[in-house]
């Protein structure tokens, strides 16, 4: 994000968290998305995003806030390459990104372990090394029991660690998710949430994760930014720290503020 906008942020958000030190640390890290006034239009419409700015730094865990139709997706799509800006400017890996959806997507004639040798196949390994590193990805998610089931005989959540590893198969540095728990019930959700926050941890990657749901962001995003309604933009953003995560109290006063904020969002526009 620029400097403006982030004193922007800063400014609309006086309940703000203080940079906690992994935020600090992430500071340090090279930029592994940076976003430079983009802008989206389709056709002669309005836009759906209009000069968007932020940095998202190699590593780091960004959940991306918005109401349903602020752009979020479109955004992500064109982070992933999917899509292209028709104003300014973004820097993404080279190597790409994963991107993982909200359906799993995967094919129902393959077993769990054969969606995922399908995504290394497709990078080039044979067949010894696809299943090897397959059952590794399973065990990572915790799947390693479910190898030769398949789709159909999941459950809603265990398709989509199968996604996940499926995602994490492609070895790209950075991971966008779009809203990838948003069909599952709550328990299930609360679950996930702690398996993707170990992944996380466990490999490293930079990930961006669209959420319509603050709880959700708060829970695992290193730092929320919270898009406006159409056209989308960054407003605001918001650091999480250690206390909001072990203290139930403290993420309850953050989930308030970014709660109000986004309600403050909606009603300007609606």
């Amino acid at each position: 994000m620029s400097a403006p906008a982030a004193q922007a942020a800063t400014a609309a958000n006086p309940a703000q968290a203080a940079p906690t030190r992994a935020a600090a640390g992430d500071a340090r890290r090279a930029p592994a998305v940076v976003l430079d006034s983009v802008g989206k239009r389709f056709g002669a419409g309005a836009p759906v995003l209009d000069g968007v700015n932020a940095t998202i730094r190699q590593g780091e865990f960004v959940a991306l806030l918005g109401a349903s139709g602020c752009g979020k997706s479109t955004l992500l799509n064109i982070i992933a390459g999917l899509d292209t800006p028709t104003a300014g400017a973004l820097e993404v890996p080279a190597d790409g990104a994963a991107f993982m959806f909200q359906d799993s997507a995967l094919f129902p004639w393959r077993s769990a372990r054969g969606n995922i040798e399908l995504a290394l196949k497709l990078r080039g390994l044979d067949k010894s090394q696809r299943r090897e590193r397959a059952d590794e990805l399973l065990d990572l998610v915790h799947l390693g029991h479910a190898a030769d089931k398949r789709p159909h005989e999941l459950s809603g959540g265990m398709r989509q660690r199968v996604a996940l590893a499926r995602s994490l198969a492609q070895e790209k540095p950075l991971l966008l998710m779009d809203e990838p728990f948003a069909a599952l019930d709550a328990i299930t959700r609360d679950l996930l949430h702690d398996e993707l926050e170990r992944v996380w941890r466990e490999t490293g990657r930079t990930i961006i994760f669209v959420t319509h749901n603050v709880r959700e962001a708060v829970r695992l995003g290193q730092r929320v930014l919270l898009l406006s309604s159409r056209p989308g933009r960054v407003v605001a953003e918001w650091d999480v720290s250690e206390a909001h995560r072990t203290n139930a109290g403290a993420a309850g006063e953050l989930t308030a503020a970014i709660t109000a904020r986004l309600r403050e969002e909606i009603r300007r526009h609606a």
